[in-house]
């Protein structure tokens, strides 16, 4: 038997002006997009930001559904907005923020898997950049820290 290990790398900033001036742009556009968030179920309010390899940012909000199996994540959201308006341009940063919490909420496991078929998809990381509605902020260089051997259409 062999035992391996699985580690997370990723950096705290305390602040927003702490962030590098790309992040922090993006950040505080997901902070505006939770007006965008239909959250009358849970009352948690979700938004994100994605930017593009052109320098696009597109925004999404999460919407919710009485049946909330057809609910639809923030993150998931703003990246298909974003392939819609800008179809094959890859996306380099995500910034995903709650309204609720101290801690960030990091993406859901459906969301971790539509990352990562980006990051798939155009070969490259995709930063994550997470925040609650203040507090610390999470930043990743890469979904592959949250979601370790992803599966990935090499399987297929």
């Amino acid at each position: 038997m062999q035992e391996h290990r699985l580690e997370a790398t990723y950096q705290i900033y305390q602040n927003a002006s702490a962030l590098p001036a790309q992040y922090s742009k993006l950040l505080a556009r997901a902070k505006t997009s939770l007006s965008h968030s239909y959250a009358p179920y849970s009352d948690f309010q979700v938004g994100a930001a994605v930017r593009l390899t052109n320098e696009a940012i597109v925004a999404g909000g999460n919407q919710e559904n009485a049946s909330y199996p057809l609910c639809l994540c923030a993150e998931r959201v703003a990246l298909a907005a974003a392939a819609s308006q800008h179809p094959g341009v890859a996306p380099v940063a995500l910034a995903v923020t709650t309204r609720k919490g101290e801690n960030p909420a990091t993406p859901c496991g459906a969301c971790r898997q539509v990352i990562a078929e980006y990051e798939f998809r155009f070969k490259q990381p995709i930063a994550l950049i997470l925040q609650a509605s203040d507090g610390p902020i999470y930043v990743f260089d890469s979904i592959e820290p949250l979601l370790p051997m992803a599966f990935d259409g090499t399987f297929l």
